[in-house]
């Protein structure tokens, strides 16, 4: 999450309903990945959130992934024409309408990464500099990572932060807790023993 928000106040969708237009209530966009920032990651503090709707939170998604399939190239980078009477593209969505800040598209079958930002309005292509592209307004950087993740070995997108180190993955969190766990232990446990051998050179048995 961004080193600036609380774990609470930042809301992250997968494969999520996104509603962006309050005139045609039925109208949305279901990206791979999105996160809003200052927002509940529950519903009314209570629930979990099971789509989102931008007219009724009043705050739109700061970046959105889209992971290319075959077949939604053109929808994802927007080089479909739009029909007569249906909703517009995602491209359209994302930069015309809610204007996200940031546009990452992914393709794992080819490895191309795209990254757009909006500049007046516009999606521009961001340049990748060290390991990816650096959100300033989120103190986090998105890249592309080579690796071992679910027992599969190749590049994976992944955050990074501003001393250029990948964010740990779940797993990855799990076991820097359990070693440092098991390092209070060790040093309590430690603690303890000098303690015992302090009483026990001035004739205290416990």
């Amino acid at each position: 999450r961004p080193p600036s928000y609380a774990e609470d106040n930042v809301f992250t969708g997968s494969d999520l309903n996104l509603y962006y237009d309050s005139k045609h209530t039925q109208w949305y966009k279901r990206p791979d990945w999105f996160a809003v920032l200052g927002v509940s990651r529950f519903y009314e503090q209570t629930e979990l959130r099971l789509s989102y709707v931008t007219w009724y939170e009043g705050t739109y998604p700061f970046v959105v992934v889209e992971l290319i399939s075959p077949g939604t190239e053109n929808e994802d980078l927007g080089r479909n024409l739009r029909e007569v009477n249906q909703p517009p593209n995602k491209w359209t969505v994302y930069e015309q309408i809610l204007r996200i800040p940031y546009y990452f598209v992914y393709n794992r079958y080819t490895d191309e990464f795209h990254c757009y930002g909006l500049v007046t309005n516009r999606y521009q292509p961001l340049s990748i500099n060290g390991l990816g592209v650096w959100l300033e307004e989120a103190e986090l950087g998105l890249g592309l990572w080579e690796g071992e993740y679910q027992g599969l070995t190749r590049q994976w997108l992944r955050w990074y932060d501003q001393e250029n180190n990948w964010l740990p993955m779940p797993e990855e969190r799990e076991r820097q807790r359990a070693e440092q766990e098991k390092q209070r232990a060790d040093l309590a446990e430690a603690e303890l023993a000098k303690l015992r051998q302090l009483l026990a050179e001035k004739g205290v048995n416990l």
